[in-house]
């Protein structure tokens, strides 16, 4: 099964993707895991990773920090017996693809939905956390341009990949997809 999980920030998606997790591995008795792709750079992305830990604290999370190259964490889902997979979240692995020094810079969106293949291939379920971000209406920079490009190419192949597409919105679960 895999799960999409959209929304603007501060949606609530993260919590809504967290509980849908724990929710299917209840069922099926899976080794939870929390792909965190955020990176720690700054004060503010800081607080919001220490607000995500506390989020998830005693839901069974095993947490795998993984800034790019998503395809490189099958060893380690290997290892399981059985694994559920929770990617929080495509916007920041997108961002760090396409601008960190060990990036897959103009390979971004190949890179991402490989990696995601391969996770899907060995975990039973995946859920992904990504952002709306083309919403927004004001003025954006070419490299902002390019990064919503991007990131509209892989959320549409997610999209279409996925069982289930829900959007958050203010905290109401709107489902936009259900093949399952």
């Amino acid at each position: 099964m895999i799960h999409l999980i959209t929304g603007g920030s501060g949606s609530g998606k993260s919590e809504y993707a967290e509980n849908m997790l724990c929710h299917y591995q209840k069922e099926e008795g899976e080794q939870l895991i929390y792909i965190a792709t955020m990176f720690p750079c700054g004060e503010e992305t800081k607080r919001k990773i220490r607000r995500h830990q506390r989020m998830r604290r005693g839901k069974g999370f095993e947490t795998i920090e993984r800034y790019t190259n998503l395809a490189g964490i099958v060893d380690v889902l290997k290892n399981y017996e059985s694994v559920s997979v929770l990617i929080e979240c495509i916007s920041n692995l997108t961002a760090n693809e396409l601008y960190m020094e060990e990036g897959a810079k103009e390979s971004t969106a190949e890179e991402i939905l490989t990696g995601i293949e391969a996770v899907c291939r060995i975990a039973r379920n995946v859920v992904i956390v990504t952002n709306e971000v083309s919403s927004e209406g004001f003025f954006c920079s070419p490299e902002m341009i390019h990064y919503k490009q991007v990131m509209g190419e892989i959320n549409c192949c997610l999209a279409k990949r996925a069982d289930r597409v829900t959007e958050v919105v203010y905290g109401i679960a709107v489902e936009v997809k259900k093949d399952r």
